[in-house]
């Protein structure tokens, strides 16, 4: 069945059919997938700016606030006179405001005035290392950002800022930049302003928060860009601050819903935006779930790297969005694919329909109607098939009725042989015995010298006629034995150029002119010489009978243009040519169109027998007044039985 062109024309529709889903798919899916990303890339790249937004004007607010406190004159005036009673119950009251981790006033040389928290500044405390105050002192005017508090500045500022920013990697894993062994350091927003008294600087007012554990800004960063959007059950949106590679503030979660604090980036993230000083949008995996990301580097107030700000989107939402935009479009292929089935089946149907009928029309003719029924002819390609087998019908047909007219003419022919035949043997028998008789007494009669010379010449005249009496005996025994061919290898223009030799004297005498055209490397064929010789001498008489003085006779010899392989010897003459109305008698016993004498009229009847039983044929071509060809076909190789053939074949 998968033979059938039905078959193949199902195999292609489906075929074409997937080939095309699957390029939809794959192409579509591709298309959906890095559109989505490059929509999520430039929302979580307008997200990052937000979160950076957010996250500087922390300190532009602790930077506002402490330009306010720093314009009191209590301010100045505690400075002037070194006291921080008057001031320190204000700034507390500020850094309670603003949720600062630490606050104070130093003097110029970084000596500490006083400090927020439970840690005050003991007297003689060493100069303070916050760098928000170092800048400030150097720059000579206000400073807010980030900052990096070693563990001894934490622990100088409060005991409980060193605790809270000492944390260790979870899992387990290896920093790029590790911290000195038991102390963290710990990453501030911070901001310092100088206390100026003409043109010089008597103090510093500073304050900030530590970004380690801290979570005020991180969900403050959530909820204004996410919204708190979640998808099942999963914050869309997550936002971390980095101290280095550590995750120091963070609304990622781990599995068992506490924040990922002291996780670490991967190293691709660390050497772009750590080191190489980029922002990185991006896939990656976020604790245990992906995210489209976005990570740029933090800067401290001296502009040296210090942490990474980060900003990323739950993929499975735009994933779950993609799988169901492939879902849909695998249900359109499969949904193309029946479609495609069912009208390829019904088009296989109207294609193959003609096809079927020609094959059913087909096994009509092998079982013998040759008038099969192969219904309306198509306006298609297939109509040209359909219009080519009704010709073809067409034809066997007229050949079928020509085969049957002239089998019936060989049968007829045939019956009448057999008849004529076994009358002539009869007849033969029974005449030729008293003939002799009569012919050997004649003979004898006329050896006398006492006969008159009218007697004499009435015995010659019976004499003369008697041995044409058996002449046309010997020609009824001929036609009537069929004698079986002695068959031998011969070449056949030797034997043709003998026939010619013997019969060159008679065309001379009759002023014809006779040539041989032998075609050269002709096969060698078996058959009778002699009989074969008989035929070819019969032809050329008959040529001689009907061809004037001054005409010609050609005898030629030729491969043969039939399919089956064998040679043909052609004798055309230019004499009168053969009517219609005895071509059909041609072949005929007895039958002549030699004036009464000059032949019996078994001549050709003989040679077809002949060359039937060399399973050859005889063929005739005339035109009345312009002569006629009689051609012998032999074939090359022949048997012992020697099959046989049409005896003659008569053409106009």
């Amino acid at each position: 069945m998968f033979y059938s062109i039905r078959s193949k024309l199902m195999i292609s529709f489906l075929g074409v059919s997937l080939l095309v889903g699957a390029v939809s798919l794959i192409v579509g899916g591709q298309l959906i997938y890095d559109s989505v990303v490059s929509e999520v890339s430039n929302r979580v790249r307008q997200d990052l700016n937000v979160a950076r937004l957010l996250y500087d004007k922390k300190g532009e607010d602790i930077r506002k606030a402490l330009e306010t406190f720093s314009m009191g004159n209590d301010v100045e005036s505690s400075l002037f006179m070194e006291e921080e009673s008057p001031i320190k119950e204000r700034l507390e009251q500020v850094a309670d405001r603003l949720g600062l981790d630490f606050a104070g006033i130093v003097r110029p040389d970084r000596s500490v005035i006083c400090r927020v928290g439970s840690h005050p500044a003991p007297g003689n405390t060493p100069p303070t290392e916050n760098s928000a105050v170092i800048a400030a002192l150097k720059q000579k005017k206000p400073v807010a950002g980030t900052i990096l508090l070693e563990a001894s500045a934490l622990r100088a500022e409060s005991p409980d800022l060193v605790r809270r920013a000492r944390m260790e990697t979870t899992p387990p894993v290896k920093s790029a930049f590790p911290a000195a062994e038991g102390e963290t350091a710990g990453l501030g927003i911070a901001a310092a302003v100088p206390v100026m008294h003409s043109g010089t600087v008597k103090g510093v007012v500073y304050g900030g928060i530590l970004i380690n554990r801290e979570t005020t800004i991180v969900d403050t960063i959530a909820e204004t860009v996410f919204q708190n959007e979640e998808y099942q059950g999963r914050s869309v949106g997550t936002a971390t601050i980095f101290l280095k590679d550590f995750r120091v503030a963070t609304t990622v979660r781990r599995q068992d819903g506490e924040r990922a604090v002291g996780t670490v980036a991967s190293e691709e993230v660390v050497r772009r935006v750590l080191e190489d000083g980029e922002k990185w949008i991006d896939r990656a995996i976020v604790v245990d779930d992906w995210y489209i990301t976005a990570y740029e580097p933090i800067l401290d107030i001296f502009g040296q790297r210090v942490g990474m700000l980060y900003v990323g989107i739950l993929e499975a939402q735009y994933a779950d969005v993609r799988r169901t935009a492939l879902m849909v479009f695998t249900g359109i292929t499969l949904a193309g694919v029946g479609v495609a089935l069912l009208v390829g089946w019904l088009l296989s149907d109207r294609i193959v329909r003609p096809i079927n009928r020609l094959i059913q029309a087909s096994v009509n003719v092998s079982e013998g109607n040759l008038s099969p029924d192969i219904g309306p002819v198509s306006k298609s390609d297939f109509g040209v098939l359909q219009k080519k087998f009704q010709e073809m019908m067409t034809a066997l047909q007229q050949r079928e009725e020509r085969q049957k007219e002239e089998s019936e003419t060989r049968l007829i022919q045939s019956q009448k042989q057999a008849s004529v035949g076994r009358l002539a043997a009869g007849v033969a028998h029974e005449i030729n015995n008293p003939l002799t008789a009569v012919l050997t007494y004649t003979h004898l009669t006329l050896r006398r010298n006492d006969l008159p010379e009218t007697v004499r010449a009435d015995l010659e005249n019976v004499s003369i006629q008697t041995e044409r009496v058996r002449k046309i005996v010997k020609g009824l025994l001929d036609f009537a034995r069929q004698t079986r061919p002695e068959t031998e290898t011969i070449h056949l223009n030797e034997l043709v150029e003998d026939c010619v030799r013997l019969m060159e004297n008679q065309a001379l005498v009759r002023g014809v002119s006779l040539e041989f055209s032998g075609k050269a490397d002709l096969p060698e064929v078996t058959v009778d010489r002699n009989q074969i010789q008989s035929v070819i001498i019969n032809m050329m008489i008959n040529a001689l009978d009907a061809t004037q003085a001054d005409g010609s006779i050609t005898v030629s010899t030729d491969m043969s243009l039939s399919e089956s392989p064998g040679v043909e010897i052609s004798v055309a003459d230019t004499g009168c040519g053969i009517a219609a109305t005895d071509m059909e008698r041609l072949f005929d016993p007895f039958f002549t169109t030699k004036e009464v004498g000059k032949g019996t009229g078994l001549g050709l009847s003989v040679s077809a027998g002949i060359i039937e039983r060399h399973g050859g044929s005889i063929t005739v071509r005339s035109t009345v007044g312009a002569g006629s060809i009689f051609t012998v076909w032999l074939p090359v190789q022949n048997n012992a039985s020697m099959t046989p053939a049409p005896a003659g074949k008569r053409e106009q």
